[in-house]
């Protein structure tokens, strides 16, 4: 599936009245999701999904799956990690002359926007899933992500 396909599933999931949609082919599975309140679709995908996706783009990526060893860091019991929900661009801020989402240090109630990632020209809010503060962040501004790769450190409570 190319991105002139993709876009042409959004536009016409966007003009209708479904909620969800979720498509399956071979190793490429891709879900749109409503918002309630919102006009704008959601796009998830699976890194698989991704993968594929920025392959047909023609960035050079081969068509196998690859995974990115991530080192693992020994994780308090009362700290948890808001993890990246797809492969794309993470940005702390909606723009560049906003102010970030949240910085290292402030409080983070479950639900808040922390940052957004940027896939094929889409951007996805990413909300914590935890209430607490944010006590590292561990991607830079701007720096590519993978599949469930930790962005923050939140210490709970």
């Amino acid at each position: 599936m190319d991105e002139k396909e993709i876009e042409r599933l959004l536009d016409k999931f966007d003009r209708s009245s479904l909620k969800n949609l979720e498509l399956a082919q071979d190793d490429f599975k891709l879900k749109f999701s409503k918002r309630e309140g919102d006009d704008h679709a959601v796009v998830e995908d699976s890194a698989q999904a991704a993968s594929a996706s920025t392959n047909g783009l023609g960035h050079g990526q081969n068509s196998q799956p690859t995974t990115v060893e991530q080192p693992e860091t020994p994780v308090a019991q009362n700290v948890a990690e808001i993890k990246a929900p797809l492969v794309g661009v993470v940005y702390f801020a909606p723009s560049p002359d906003k102010p970030a989402f949240k910085k290292q240090g402030d409080h983070v109630e479950k639900g808040d926007v922390v940052c957004v990632i940027e896939a094929m020209k889409m951007i996805n809010e990413v909300k914590s899933d935890v209430t607490g503060t944010i006590s590292n962040i561990l991607v830079e501004d701007g720096s590519m992500v993978e599949y469930d790769q930790p962005i923050f450190q939140v210490t709970k409570g």
